[in-house]
C-alpha cells in the first residue's frame, strides 16, 4: 500500500516507518525534520519536508495514498496544539482527496470510563491533573475525526514505552482493555496501527490498548 506517516520522526513514528517498510509498503514520511532524524535509507521510503499546518503541502503529500498514519506528538502542558490543529488540517485535506482511511494516536484519558455512562477517564476525580492539558488536545483531535466523513480509528494508549515489538498486546473498542497494564511498547502500538489499516476492526472507534 501507499502510506503517509505524520510524526514519522517520533518514537512511534520511527517504529511505523521500520515496520511498514518491512511489510513491503511504500512510505511517505512527512515533517519538518525528516532529513535530520536518521530515518532508514530505503527505496520505498520517500521523505517529504513540509509544515503540518500548511494546507497545500499536506494535501499534495496525501494525494495518491491509500491510508494516513498520524503519530503526532508534542508538549504535555497544553501550550502545544500540534495534536489538535495538526489533525484538523490532516482531516480537512483528506476530505479533499480520495484517501479516506486514517489511524491516529490519542491517549488513555479520552476513553470511556464506565459502561454505565459516557464519562471519560479524564473526567474522573482520580485522573492525574498533569495529564489533563494533553488529554484535552487528544479530545479535540478526536472530535475533528468524529465530525468527518473519514474511515477513522483513534488509538488511545496508556504510557508508551520506547521498546520494540513483542506481538503481545490486547485491545478494546472505546474502553481500556479488561486486562490493562497501563503501558504499551511503541513497537506494539505501531504493529496494531499497521494491522488495523486492513483489518478495519475499529472503524469510527477509539481503541484502548495495553501490553
Amino acid at each position: 500500500m501507499n502510506l503517509i506517516i505524520f510524526g514519522a520522526t517520533g518514537m512511534v513514528g520511527k517504529q511505523l516507518v521500520k515496520q511498514a517498510l518491512y511489510m513491503g509498503h511504500h512510505i511517505k514520511a512527512y515533517g519538518r525534520n525528516v532529513f535530520t532524524e536518521n530515518l532508514p535509507e530505503h527505496k520505498e521510503l520517500e521523505l517529504i519536508q513540509g509544515a503540518l499546518f500548511d494546507e497545500k503541502q499536506v494535501l499534495t503529500a496525501i494525494k495518491g495514498c491509500d491510508a494516513v498514519l498520524s503519530a503526532l506528538g508534542g508538549a504535555f502542558d497544553g501550550t502545544d496544539v500540534t495534536r489538535s490543529l495538526g489533525m484538523k488540517n490532516i482531516v480537512a485535506q483528506m476530505q479533499k482527496s480520495s484517501c479516506k482511511r486514517i489511524i491516529g494516536i490519542g491517549g488513555l484519558g479520552i476513553l470511556n470510563a464506565s459502561a454505565d455512562d459516557e464519562t471519560l477517564i479524564m473526567d474522573q476525580p482520580d485522573f492525574k491533573p498533569e495529564y489533563i492539558p494533553v488529554s484535552m488536545e487528544h479530545f479535540k483531535a478526536y472530535n475533528f475525526l468524529k465530525a468527518s466523513s473519514l474511515e477513522w480509528t483513534f488509538v488511545c494508549p496508556p504510557d508508551i514505552i520506547d521498546a520494540d515489538v513483542t506481538g503481545h498486546y490486547t485491545t478494546s473498542a472505546d474502553y481500556p482493555p479488561a486486562t490493562n497494564k497501563y503501558r504499551i511498547n511503541a513497537g506494539d502500538l505501531a504493529m496494531f496501527m499497521l494491522k488495523e489499516i486492513t483489518a478495519n476492526e475499529y472503524i469510527q472507534h477509539r481503541v484502548g490498548i495495553s501490553n
